[in-house]
């Protein structure tokens, strides 16, 4: 029994820690007179390349704090998809720049923290997220692989 108190302890510290470190990337700053508010990552990632891949580091680290201290592998798999989100999208130049202030994976990463942690949420193996992630990335594949056909079928028709 106290072993597990010492635990719980110990992940509400940790949790604290995490949700600390996802304020100061995603909504530290705040513009005044307004609701608007901004972190690190959208400032990092003015820099090209270096920015992008420093907030994927951060939030990588975040994940592998939680994963270590025995948050479902649903919730894994659910920050896993925000953070991948985050980074394609934030690939994109200027889009990427632009999304940074308003998708903040690591604000939605702690949200889905606290409904596990706080609310008993998200709790299981995440397989099915598993299988319909896999169904999306193959009609993705299918679909390029077919328009990749079309337009080379145009362009040596054309040539």
């Amino acid at each position: 029994m106290k072993s597990q108190n010492n635990n719980q302890v110990q992940l509400t510290g940790q949790l604290k820690w995490v949700e600390r470190v996802a304020s100061v990337m995603d909504d530290k700053f705040r513009v005044p007179g307004t609701n608007f508010s901004f972190g690190l990552d959208p400032i990092m990632n003015l820099i090209p390349f270096a920015g992008d891949i420093s907030g994927f580091v951060v939030s990588a680290a975040l994940l592998y704090v939680m994963a270590k201290n025995g948050v479902s592998r649903k919730v894994l798999i659910l920050m896993s998809i925000n953070i991948c989100v985050d980074a394609m999208i934030g690939a994109i130049p200027l889009i990427g720049q632009l999304s940074d202030f308003y998708f903040k994976s690591n604000t939605r990463n702690i949200q889905l923290l606290k409904e596990h942690y706080k609310e008993g949420k998200h709790t299981g193996d995440g397989n099915g997220i598993i299988v319909i992630l896999l169904l999306i990335l193959l009609v993705f594949i299918s679909v390029t692989i077919y328009a990749s056909y079309i337009a080379f079928r145009w362009l040596f028709n054309h040539v």
